[in-house]
């Protein structure tokens, strides 16, 4: 079901939504600091409808690789399901703020 998932990053709401067939499926919620540039990610939240299918890791892969292209913040995984996400895939540790 992974693989359905669309992830936008909603600027407005400061979230990066997952969504299934247009239905929100899920967010990962966050706070911008600018002194210095980093990105706290706050909340992740699934619809228990969704859970299990991937949805909660789709919004980490895409939210940490939109930090990564436009490589202007570090990241805080101030929420535990981002920091385990992270630690699960060191490939992303290089992200998170020293």
């Amino acid at each position: 079901m992974s693989s359905d998932v669309q992830v936008r990053h909603e600027s407005d709401d400061h979230r990066y939504a997952a969504y299934l067939d247009g239905a929100l499926a899920g967010f990962a919620a966050y706070e911008l600091a600018e002194e210095p540039a980093r990105i706290v990610f706050t909340h992740t939240e699934v619809d228990p409808a969704y859970e299990g299918h991937g949805v909660g890791g789709a919004i980490a892969r895409a939210a940490l690789d939109d930090v990564r292209a436009t490589g202007e913040r570090a990241v805080v995984p101030q929420c535990p399901f981002i920091a385990a996400w992270i630690e699960r895939h060191p490939d992303y540790a290089d992200l998170v703020a020293s």
